[in-house]
């Protein structure tokens, strides 16, 4: 993959990146949406496409891009289809911290070392081409403005910004709200982006650990059911395990 079309993650990661501070907004929520947009791009480079909910890989040729191939790999090992609100929702938080080192050796954003309190360390990050910010930012108020149906690329990029909290920063105030609003809209025009941006909505909102805690309460209460009927069956009394709740 050459380096004349910036991928979704690098983009997204630009357009939270605060040139007045130097630092990104929504901090919390933005590595989901660079896990998301991560697979957003695979499926546009053809690595991987949806199966339903979940995510398969269909070419694990790597696309030249570390940090999309590494992400393609993971996939890859897990060796069936993956929910991509698992696979959002995973163990592998950090993401902003590594999309900014690879932005930096990629020459698109400068590390400005400062201190905090006149003590504690601190990085500032500049992007070194405002005209490529702005020209992501007016992408994206094309197709608000105009209401003609944008790129899969962009729409993608825009489920994604809204999926994490990006709306306000880019729209603030009363007067971006009808912004946000289509922004939010926007969600419609790429079928993969929406099931990713909504991925991320429900990490956000506990799905996956609520999904996990469904199934261990269900299989606990198939193990509980069973040693009943076992004891039934024997003529005896099995009692039931119990399951602590935290």
């Amino acid at each position: 993959m050459g380096k004349s079309r910036r991928t979704v993650p690098e983009e997204l990661l630009l357009l939270a990146l605060d040139p007045t501070t130097g630092t990104t907004a929504q901090p919390q929520t933005l590595d989901l949406g660079l896990a998301g947009a991560q697979l957003v791009e695979l499926s546009l480079a053809g690595r991987i496409v949806p199966e339903g909910d979940r995510i398969a890989v269909v070419l694990a040729r790597p696309t030249g891009d570390p940090t999309l191939d590494h992400a393609l790999e993971l996939l890859r090992r897990r060796g069936s289809p993956v929910r991509a609100v698992h696979w959002i929702g995973g163990p592998r938080l950090g993401l902003r911290q590594t999309y900014l080192a690879h932005l930096e050796r990629c020459g698109m954003v400068t590390a400005v070392p400062g201190q905090m309190c006149g003590v504690l360390p601190t990085t500032r990050y500049q992007a070194s081409d405002d005209c490529t910010n702005a020209a992501i930012k007016q992408r994206l108020d094309t197709a608000i403005r105009t209401g003609v149906p944008p790129d899969p690329r962009t729409a993608a990029l825009a489920a994604l910004a809204h999926s994490v909290g990006l709306g306000k920063h880019l729209y603030p105030g009363n007067e971006g709200r009808s912004s946000r609003s289509r922004l939010r809209d926007l969600i419609r025009y790429d079928p993969l982006g929406g099931m990713v941006a909504h991925a991320v909505m429900d990490v956000q909102n506990g799905l996956p650990a609520q999904q996990n805690r469904s199934s261990q309460a269900s299989g606990a209460g198939t193990g509980r059911s069973g040693a009943r009927a076992a004891g039934r069956a024997s003529g005896g009394r099995v009692s039931a395990p119990r399951v602590g709740v935290r």
